[in-house]
């Protein structure tokens, strides 16, 4: 009775009324059904709506049948969980009264598992090259380290996200603002296909429904809750992925933003983003290294190692001691390096047997072509020059 009510009710009610969370939360689900599909309650039971209102809700439910619902979405491969099921990922009950009534799903993985270790990658629809790349590798990346990908199947950065982590052989799942038999837009009915036979494409609304502005606002805040960060690549100042980075943030989830160009009006909303609490980031080692457990740190960043870094201090300072372009003689380098003759010769005779300088006669000079190519492997002995 319980499903088959919140089956009724995702008829009833638009996803995210904090009105009906709160008669859900006094009622419980059977009970809310019946107060609407019944004799009209008394004035006041399901306060915060008006009469009109409250009226469409009571003819949205003499009209929902929810064991066609059910079937529909078993024709489609689809199923309902909800608060108290197995599969139910109780992060979302973070949102309260605006918690889902539940959720249709396709796709055979359990979404409470792979919500534990999920992040979100979202972005603008009308994104750049550069945006479209930072996504499919980030996504591509996460993908490969055992993180399921989730966003939104809208054009642009969430199209890019999917298709890298599928590209990977990984995890995505896309949470859509209509039926999960609704392919939306219709121009990803094939990438929407493969994510629902690798992934899970899930929904708050009944099958058959369409999307509507309001209703991909809400759906921003499931995104939000389910995952364990949001990363946002490229979003100008209104994109609604804004939304669900702040809606992240309010739950305490954390916020993460990829940087683009300082003129680049499509990376406005992120910059503003890393101006405030969220982190930037550039590949998937600094996100694990964010939303992981510990000990999932990413690599150390730091440019090649020349020759010259591995030196001696004191051999480096009698390198710098020799004028560029013309010979010198000891006296001279024992000067500029602020040392005696002997630690001089001592250190240009150690210099030459590394190919750093070379004599003529009493003079020293720096060879034409100094050994500086890059180390990628090993730590410097001093800092790089």
């Amino acid at each position: 009775m319980e499903v088959l009510a919140r089956v009724a009710l995702t008829r009833v009610l638009e996803p995210g009324e904090e009105h009906g969370g709160r008669w859900l939360r006094a009622f419980g689900a059977v009970g809310l059904i019946r107060l609407l599909s019944g004799p009209a309650p008394e004035t006041g039971t399901l306060a915060g709506v008006g009469p009109d209102r409250l009226a469409g809700y009571r003819r949205r439910a003499a009209l929902a049948d929810p064991r066609r619902d059910l079937a529909a979405a078993a024709e489609s491969g689809a199923r309902f969980v909800c608060p108290g099921s197995a599969e139910w990922p109780t992060q979302l009950d973070d949102l309260g009264d605006e918690r889902p009534i539940g959720l249709w799903l396709r796709g055979r993985p359990s979404l409470r598992t792979w919500a534990l270790r999920s992040v979100a990658v979202v972005g603008a629809r009308a994104c750049t090259p550069y945006g479209a790349h930072m996504a499919q590798t980030l996504a591509a990346g996460l993908a490969e380290r055992g993180w399921v990908v989730v966003s939104g199947a809208a054009y642009g950065i969430d199209g890019a996200a999917h298709r890298g982590a599928l590209a990977s052989g990984g995890a995505t799942a896309a949470v859509l603002a209509c039926g999960v038999d609704v392919a939306y837009p219709r121009g990803h009915a094939g990438l929407l296909g493969r994510i629902a036979g690798q992934g899970l494409v899930l929904g708050e609304l009944p099958p058959g429904s369409h999307p509507t502005p309001s209703r991909f606002v809400l759906r921003n805040r499931v995104i939000a809750a389910l995952t364990r960060g949001t990363v946002v690549v490229e979003a100008a100042h209104r994109s609604g992925s804004l939304v669900t980075a702040r809606r992240a943030q309010r739950l305490g989830r954390l916020t993460m933003g990829i940087p683009g160009p300082a003129t680049s009006g499509l990376s406005a909303g992120v910059h503003a983003l890393l101006r405030g609490e969220a982190a930037l980031v550039t590949d998937a080692a600094e996100v694990i290294e964010l939303v992981g457990a510990m000990g999932e740190l990413a690599p150390e960043r730091r440019g090649p190692v020349l020759a010259r870094d591995l030196l001696d201090p004191a051999a480096a300072r009698v390198l710098e001691a020799l004028p560029a372009g013309r010979l010198a003689n000891v006296a001279e380098v024992a000067l500029a390096a602020a040392t005696d003759t002997d630690e001089v010769i001592g250190r240009l005779y150690e210099l030459h047997s590394l190919g750093f300088v070379e004599r003529q006669g009493d003079g020293w000079q720096l060879t034409r072509q100094t050994p500086e190519g890059g180390i990628q492997t090993g730590t410097p002995r001093r800092g790089g020059r």
